[in-house]
């Protein structure tokens, strides 16, 4: 995936999820997408293409040995997000997928009240 490519598949699933919210609180260079307050998702827009997640620590590891272009978050707590880079070893699904997985590690620290959804089967394939 280039970077264009990248950045497209990472805003169009964020956007599609229930209750997040695209806000720049760090100013117009950053898209930070956000559920009740929570951030899940950040993009810079400085042409580079990197797209920043939450991951599992166990996941973030096995995921940055798995794909050349999935390294530890940029400028963030390198075992719980990490950053993928625009590049070959990436496919529209993955991004996808990480970006669901993401907004559902946030949603499942949200008190029960505030989760706009159930994190233990929302974005999880039927049996």
């Amino acid at each position: 995936m280039d970077s264009t490519q990248l950045g497209a598949a990472a805003i169009a699933r964020a956007e599609e999820l229930p209750g997040a919210e695209r806000d720049n609180p760090f100013g117009p260079e950053w898209d930070v997408y956000k559920v009740r307050g929570r951030v899940f998702l950040l993009i810079p827009l400085d042409g580079t293409g990197r797209v920043t997640l939450k991951s599992h620590p166990d996941d973030s590891v096995a995921l940055r040995e798995t794909f050349a272009d999935i390294v530890p978050g940029y400028h963030m707590n390198k075992k719980h997000w990490i950053t993928l880079m625009p590049g070959p070893s990436l496919e529209d699904d993955l991004v996808t997928e990480l970006v669901t997985e993401s907004y559902r590690l946030v949603v499942e620290k949200l008190p029960r009240a505030q989760r706009p959804v159930d994190p233990e089967l929302f974005g999880r394939p039927a049996d």
